[in-house]
């Protein structure tokens, strides 16, 4: 997640300056902006630069603040950290400059790329400053409940870890029910906020010309909705009975497993709270290994191993639970200069090894190795759904014993870990899949109509897509216990499209620098060709390129899924 912003008493001079240029000077600029279009772009990006980007850090480091320590003081400064950047962004005046310079011939590429970046960034904010500090105290309210719920177990608060370790391990499907519907509780907490917040976010962005906010957040990203709903059409046909298949046999084995019928298996019985995990039905369990095992010692080793180092973002990060902080995890460029961040609340577990992999892939898709020699407008990923796919590519190998072998990790029995891992990952691409048709669908119809029966609509795609049967009777917010509905909408299709970047990109390192014959099963350890590779395929053109033209300059294709179907097809 990226934001930023900048002190108050700048903001007031610059937002003061922007309001009081006088007629005939905006004349003039608009003169010299129609005969040096160039001239013209350079002056405004020195500008943001100089005024908005002070305005983007601060905004980040109190976004951080806030999610690590939870406390009320924190989120306030958060808020008013996101109004003063929204104020700048949503001047006028200097987005009909820039909306003049883009119409313009700008003849660099690497001017009209950043022209055309900050004029996605600018036009979200071009709407009325009280709507946007109306938009931002209600998602921060919100944000927070999620921040401070905890499940209960027999009337005490458990954190988040124990509530994944119950699902997971708990033959009692009572205790699994009753924890499953607690962890759903916070849903209740944030439904009617959340139903505030759509109809705000939608009235923004109607205000702008677009149908609803859902179609103007793939617009910024630039997405096309019916793009992304064709590829997911396409992901559903290739899917549907691969999943059907393997979902059948995780019902076979967990209905086994508790001594019930496969008809009576519900939503607490699959091992995660929305089915988006594979359960962990294999025979031998990943987590052993990691029982006693040091993950960040085996996340440094790694990245040092293939020329990425990470100890300086591990040195400035916030790795382990405590009261108030955020329970998930994410990574955060603050300042696109180097300080890069991890928040984790880290577990002695296969998932956290998984999750920690995907985080620090974020970092090293950072300024740490995105060329300083990029502005700072680029100085950036290509798209979400690029980083989400860089990190998704390490996070594979948490389920390879022969790359924790090749770590130096003692793995009793590494042929049946790989074994497991192999048809872990093949459920778990099938399933995240499936579960992601569910987001994107869902948060579509959400905003194309928020006053529909949304419980009913939820269960309706769980059951379409994941093949899960709803609770009998249950009348209850479910899809607002989900955090990114909140924090980071219209945004997880990204997650399944960075899926096929991933696959796609790890696909062609096995082919072209470990010269493998077999790429779904190809792990890199100790190689420092495979960082030179991403650093030059992948990181070092930023933001210059958009998200399918990086994708064709790393693997020499556009995003398709053929890398994908050859993962879970493979066995």
């Amino acid at each position: 997640m990226r934001t930023s912003r900048r002190p108050l008493l700048v903001t007031e001079l610059f937002v003061g300056v922007v309001m009081m240029v006088p007629a005939d000077s905006r004349a003039a600029q608009d003169k010299s902006t129609a005969t040096n279009p160039d001239a013209a772009a350079g002056r405004f990006v020195a500008m943001h630069e100089a005024q908005v980007r002070p305005l983007e850090i601060a905004l980040n480091l109190a976004w951080w603040q806030a999610n690590t320590s939870g406390k009320d003081e924190d989120f306030a400064a958060k808020v008013e950290a996101q109004n003063r950047y929204d104020q700048a962004l949503a001047d006028r005046d200097r987005f009909a400059s820039l909306k003049a310079i883009r119409q313009g011939k700008v003849k660099d590429p690497i001017l009209s790329r950043q022209i055309d970046v900050l004029y996605r960034t600018y036009l979200e904010k071009q709407v009325d400053p009280e709507l946007l500090k109306r938009i931002t105290a209600k998602s921060n309210e919100i944000e927070k409940a999620f921040n401070v719920y905890r499940a209960k177990l027999a009337d005490r608060e458990i954190p988040d870890s124990q509530v994944r370790s119950i699902l997971k391990e708990s033959k009692d499907t009572a205790a699994r029910q009753a924890v499953w519907e607690s962890s759903k509780g916070v849903g209740k907490v944030v439904a009617a906020d959340l139903e505030q917040l759509v109809f705000l976010r939608n009235e923004a962005a109607r205000k702008l010309g677009f149908k609803d906010f859902h179609a103007m957040r793939l617009y910024l990203n630039e997405q096309d909705q019916d793009q992304v709903l064709k590829l997911f059409d396409q992901l559903d046909t290739l899917t549907r009975e691969p999943f059907a298949a393997v979902k059948a046999d995780i019902d076979q084995k967990l209905a086994a497993g508790y001594g019930i019928g496969i008809d009576e298996l519900r939503p607490w019985h699959y091992h995660d709270p929305f089915f988006q995990e594979s359960p962990a039905i294999f025979g031998t369990s990943l987590d052993k290994v990691f029982a006693n095992g040091d993950i960040l010692a085996l996340c440094r080793k790694f990245y040092a191993g293939i020329g990425l180092p990470i100890d300086d973002v591990i040195a400035r990060s916030d790795l382990f639970e405590k009261s108030g902080k955020s329970p998930h995890a994410f990574c955060t460029d603050i300042d696109r200069d180097g300080d890069v961040r991890v928040l984790a609340n880290i577990v002695p577990n296969e998932y956290w090894m998984g999750t920690m992999l995907h985080e620090l892939g974020h970092s090293v898709y950072s300024s740490k190795n995105i060329p300083r020699s990029l502005p700072y407008v680029l100085r950036t990923d290509a798209h979400i759904l690029t980083t989400e796919g860089v990190a998704m590519m390490f996070e594979r190998f948490s389920k390879s014993g022969e790359w924790l072998n090749k770590m130096g990790v003692s793995v009793p029995d590494t042929k049946a870990y790989s074994e497991t891992g192999a048809k872990m990952r093949r459920s778990q691409l099938l399933i995240f899949s499936r579960w992601c048709q569910v987001m994107l669908r869902f948060e579509k119809e959400l905003y194309a109509d928020p006053g529909q029966d949304l419980n009913s609509l939820w269960w309706d795609l769980v059951e379409k897509y994941q093949l899960i049967k709803r609770p009998a009777g249950r009348d209850a917010p479910d899809y607002a216990s989900k955090i990114h509905v909140i924090t980071n909408p219209a945004y997880y299709h990204n997650y399944m499209m960075g899926q096929l970047f991933a696959c796609q990109v790890h696909e062609t390192i096995a082919r072209e620098v470990l010269h493998s014959s077999d790429p779904p099963r190809a792990v890199y350890v100790d190689n420092l060709d495979v960082g030179e590779f991403m650093k030059r395929r992948v990181f070092s053109p930023g933001a210059r390129l958009r998200w399918n033209e990086l994708t064709k300059h790393a693997t020499g294709q556009e995003l398709n899924a053929k890398a994908f179907a050859a993962e879970f097809t493979a066995r």
